[in-house]
């Protein structure tokens, strides 16, 4: 015997706005397309990705510290709005489910 264990290791990824380490499946990816951060739930966009908490509190403190332009290495200021929204849209559906 080998000693190895049949468990897989889950992927981390580290939250662009509270910078604590995740599993990859908690996290939401981001990317740029067209100057703005388009969410990647699927993580299946091409590009460079960045990955934040689904929730207001991160997508704030990312916003605050120009950590999407950084981590996406976009030339100028990304747009959030439609990230925002779908943020706050995926928040209230989680609440009214439990």
């Amino acid at each position: 015997m080998s000693g190895r264990t049949q468990a897989r290791a889950c992927p981390e990824r580290t939250c662009v706005g509270c910078r604590e380490r995740a599993a990859k499946t908690e996290l939401l990816r981001i990317v740029a397309v067209e100057g703005e951060c388009a969410p990647d739930p699927r993580g299946t966009l091409p590009g460079r990705g960045a990955y934040v908490h689904p929730a207001l509190v991160c997508l704030d403190q990312a916003v605050r510290r120009r950590a999407f332009t950084r981590a996406l290495r976009a030339p100028g200021a990304l747009d959030t709005k439609a990230l925002r929204r779908y943020v706050e849209r995926t928040t209230v559906a989680e609440q009214a489910t439990r």
